[in-house]
């Protein structure tokens, strides 16, 4: 029923859907656009292919941001404390809400990328179907990541604040916007080595990185640089997914404070 609930409340209110499809969308193409000329990945890739994975990473990461908001709104009016004195514990109340705002992502991700297979941005094959269970992880992920963040805050100035500090350096760190810096050059800054080590330390970058196989599993991304294996691509996204529902869920089971807010 909770899961019901965050599709009902997505659909009434439409401007969810204009902030979650339209402005990534407008990302991809004024970036892909505008740096098209001057960016050639691997296998003779420009901007708007590699900007491709980052701009479905973004549409997810907004959509788990704007569906675990909604537990902030809920608690201040009164509808998280009457879920929660419900003999069901808490698990039940985590589930609705992150298989809620997660199918909602999910769709509005798959809904892009029948657009761009459609417009030919990228080779249609079998691969799409791992590539549909990929999204669904991290649609699940940052969903629980958006539940950890949300549930100790009791404003959503609050929650953008962290959000802006926190979810969108996680995204454009994570080989989104640019490549992770390949290993071993001479010409390597001190600031590039420090920026690679925290883009291998983010589990959003394997993701994307599988992510980016899939959409495109003619080009060997090896040539150039940072190009992880599929088994450690599914095994950090994985273990990222069960790690956020776990904490998620820990917070929640330990925290009476939305029992008590009024």
């Amino acid at each position: 029923m909770l899961a019901r609930r965050e599709w009902v409340r997505f659909f009434r209110q439409r401007n969810r859907v204009t902030a979650a499809v339209v402005q990534p969308l407008l990302f991809w193409l004024l970036f892909g656009t505008g740096l098209r000329g001057s960016f050639e990945g691997a296998g003779g890739q420009d901007f708007i292919q590699f900007f491709l994975p980052g701009t479905v990473a973004l549409i997810v990461l907004f959509t788990a941001i704007f569906a675990t908001i909604s537990v902030i709104e809920d608690r201040r009016e009164g509808f998280m404390q009457a879920v929660l004195v419900a003999p069901v514990g808490r698990w039940p109340v985590l589930a609705g809400k992150v298989i809620g705002g997660g199918a909602i992502a999910w769709v509005q991700a798959v809904f892009f990328l029948t657009l761009v297979y459609a417009f030919g941005t990228a080779p249609l094959s079998f691969s799409i179907f791992p590539l549909m269970l990929l999204l669904a992880v991290l649609a699940l992920s940052m969903c629980g990541l958006g539940m950890i963040v949300a549930w100790p805050m009791d404003s959503t100035q609050g929650f953008h604040a962290i959000m802006m500090l926190g979810l969108m350096p996680m995204w454009l760190m994570s080989g989104a916007f640019f490549p992770v810096p390949a290993a071993g050059e001479e010409s390597l800054a001190m600031g590039q080595t420090v920026l690679r080590w925290v883009m291998l330390a983010n589990p959003l970058t394997y993701g994307l990185a599988e992510m980016r196989h899939l959409l495109y599993p003619a080009v060997d991304f090896a040539e150039g640089g940072f190009a992880p294996d599929s088994v450690t691509n599914w095994i950090v996204s994985v273990l990222f997914m069960v790690a956020m529902l776990s904490i998620a869920w820990y917070l929640m089971r330990g925290s009476k404070k939305a029992d008590l807010v009024a």
